[in-house]
């Protein structure tokens, strides 16, 4: 029970971690937003803005560190 209750938390803490590395370091990436993929529409005063491609490359990457973190950490 504590094993896992353990795990959970260093979980936890890693996640957090790479959250606030991501946030920190948000403002040096420019190109996040402007992928080839992204959609941006504008008429008149509105604009629609959907970052589609930005989107997918998140999913991947948030992916694969939580994959790492599940083998590393929960390695039994």
């Amino acid at each position: 029970m504590l094993k896992t209750l353990g795990n959970i938390l260093i979980m936890g803490g890693a996640l957090a971690i790479v959250l606030g590395l991501i946030f920190k370091l948000s403002g040096r990436f420019k190109w996040i937003g402007k992928l080839p993929g992204d959609i941006i529409i504008q008429k008149g005063n509105f604009t629609f803005y959907f970052p589609l491609a930005t989107c997918l490359l998140i999913s991947i990457f948030l992916s694969l560190i939580i994959f790492l973190i599940f083998k590393i950490i929960l390695k039994h």
